[in-house]
């Protein structure tokens, strides 16, 4: 089963290579990272992609929260989170397939960001089910190229992923 692991860190040199050891560590396989900094400068994020049945997730989130530059770690449940990654396509579209390459983008919301005499490059957000799906459509036409980010996710409503640190207040669920 695929789960999203949410990681508030602090925003040092070597914290990203000391998280994705802990998973080396452990011999789990990432799907897909993505890090950045938050609303504060002092901190990113980093979320995780990844299999496993939910007992070695929750250990994995244990050990994650014993590294000292980890604040708070939470698995985004699907039903309570909004997750979405950002994908860029080139395909083939001649004149004669332009339009009907333009008409299946345009009903996946998909951003034409580059045009060429004989290929569009696309930019699509969403979900990993919508993206695929928008690329099999594409695929008759020709996908020269396609790059992925990693997901990115928040929980819904009112609750965050911060906490207290230092002299700063945080607001959202009392991590410590």
């Amino acid at each position: 089963m695929k789960h999203v692991i949410s990681i508030l860190v602090c925003n040092h040199p070597g914290v990203l290579v000391r998280v994705a050891s802990m998973f080396s560590r452990r011999e789990f396989n990432i799907d897909s990272l993505a890090v950045g900094i938050t609303e504060s400068p002092d901190f990113s994020r980093i979320t995780v992609v990844m299999q496993g049945d939910s007992y070695l997730v929750s250990q994995m989130i244990k050990q994650l929260e014993k590294l000292p530059d980890v604040r708070a770690v939470e698995r985004l449940d699907p039903a309570s989170s909004a997750c979405r990654g950002m994908t860029m396509v080139k395909v083939k579209a001649d004149d004669r397939d332009r339009l009907d390459v333009l008409k299946i983008a345009e009903l996946f919301r998909a951003h034409v960001i580059d045009v060429e005499p004989t290929t569009l490059i696309f930019e699509i957000t969403g979900s990993d089910d919508k993206v695929t799906a928008f690329m099999q459509l594409l695929a008759p036409y020709g996908v020269l190229e396609v790059i992925r980010t990693g997901l990115i996710g928040l929980s819904r409503g009112e609750d965050t992923l911060v906490k207290h640190s230092g002299e700063r207040q945080y607001y959202g669920k009392n991590l410590l």
